[in-house]
């Protein structure tokens, strides 16, 4: 089956934390603090790979990580920062959020890489935290966070027309012959289960990409048979080709088939009737001269007053192929050049981005442990000197004014429980 959709969980590279230490060295009993940076984590990156035609291998690899950074070292030395992880997918792949469904990004018109997901910055060492009156900071900056996702990866297939129509009515055979492309044909319905595309030469240079739509049926655009597997390659296309079978091979009506078609599409996507349509009554060598004007004519009476026009074709022998091909081509020459692009409807949280929130949570981990962490918190500890009484005022203080207090009031703090605030520990009395 062809891989047209995969979902995936994808993680950008955490921050490394900042490391805490002091200089130790013969001769040298008070040595100041030389901790060094963390790395920055990697970034989780999309490229378009020209290559790669389905979504398959997806299928098999769900998780995609980007590397950690590393902790800082000591003598100030800086953690290394985290491998970027480079994920390549088809050209017409757009990444939506698994959750809402909403669209993140199109590949479509990407020819460079797209960093979907940043990696976390590195935390700084204890030696960016020494102050006039804090010479010996026991605390670093912990690195940022990852950011992560879970995204539904979904393939539309990149055509200037696309070919539709019920089962068996010869399009195989007509894509076969107006391109280069070599699908399996055989009198059975459903023979073509994967989207096939070819390109169309017309002289002077001129000419543009088809797709052959595997057969719709009526429920497809509910996910009867395969329908959503077929509806969504149809969404990028600029020009809409009918065919029909003209002669009613097997007693089909040309006319209710169309009809029916664009009553699917209208309930998948509404939009895409809007595009300019044309109808191919296909087979029309297997009927009678008299016979085959007249489900024409039809056909025109139906269709050409809305401005669709109708041409009768023979898949098998050629005839009428050319003018259909060149009416194709004048209305692309009509469009925009730039294939149908999904506007972006969700960017993902740049949670990693420093805020001033300030994070109090219990410890599942230790029992009577109390966490508070936070950028604003890290800053405070930076050039807070709390071995002063007036350091240490100032630290209450900023307990009570953010909040702080109270939070772990709520969370069912009692006398006696530790709080930390990332090397900073205390005993909570009231």
């Amino acid at each position: 089956m062809f891989a047209d959709r995969a979902k995936i969980y994808i993680r950008s590279g955490k921050g490394g934390d900042g490391h805490v230490s002091f200089r130790r060295e013969l001769y040298v009993p008070n040595g100041g603090p030389d901790g060094g940076d963390g790395g920055n984590g990697g970034d989780l990156i999309f490229v378009v790979d020209e290559g790669i035609n389905t979504l398959a291998d997806f299928r098999h690899i769900r998780k995609y990580c980007a590397g950690d950074g590393q902790e800082g070292g000591k003598r100030k030395c800086s953690g290394a920062s985290g491998d970027d992880l480079i994920v390549k997918v088809p050209p017409g792949t757009i990444i939506k959020d698994a959750e809402s469904g909403k669209v993140i990004m199109d590949m479509s018109n990407k020819k460079e890489p797209v960093v979907l997901l940043k990696g976390g910055r590195g935390g700084k060492g204890n030696r960016h935290y020494v102050t006039s009156v804090m010479q010996a900071p026991k605390y670093a900056q912990p690195g940022q966070p990852a950011q992560e996702l879970w995204v539904q990866l979904e393939l539309k297939v990149i055509a200037d027309v696309g070919l539709v129509g019920f089962p068996n009515v010869g399009k195989s055979t007509f894509l076969s012959r107006v391109t280069n492309a070599r699908p399996k044909i055989a009198n059975y319905h459903f023979t073509t289960l994967n989207p096939n595309l070819g390109v169309v030469d017309l002289a002077e240079g001129q000419g543009f990409v088809i797709a052959d739509i595997p057969g719709i049926i009526e429920g497809a655009s509910e996910g009867v048979g395969l329908g959503y597997e077929f509806l969504r390659h149809i969404e990028r296309t600029k020009v809409i080709i009918h065919m029909v079978d003209g002669a009613s091979v097997e007693g089909r009506d040309p006319i209710a088939d169309i009809k029916s078609i664009n009553d699917e599409l209208r309930k998948y996507n509404e939009e895409i009737l809007n595009r300019p349509q044309v109808i191919a009554a296909n087979k029309m060598d297997a009927v009678s001269g008299e016979e085959g004007e007249d489900v024409i004519t039809l056909l025109k009476e139906e269709f050409e007053h809305s401005g669709v026009k109708v041409f009768p074709i023979s898949a098998v022998s050629g005839q009428g192929v050319k003018e259909l091909l060149w009416h194709v081509n004048t209305l692309l020459a009509e469009l925009p050049d730039e294939p149908v692009e999904f506007e972006t409807e969700y960017v993902p949280d740049r949670t990693s981005e420093i805020s001033d929130s300030i994070l109090v949570s219990k410890s599942e981990e230790e029992e009577g442990v109390f966490l508070v962490e936070g950028p604003k918190v890290e800053r405070m500890l930076g050039y807070t000197n709390l071995e002063s009484e007036k350091g240490f005022d100032f630290f209450q203080k900023f307990l009570k004014d953010n909040g702080i207090l109270k939070q772990l009031e709520a969370l069912g703090i009692e006398e006696g429980d530790t709080v930390k605030l990332y090397n900073l520990e205390f005993e909570y009395y009231r």
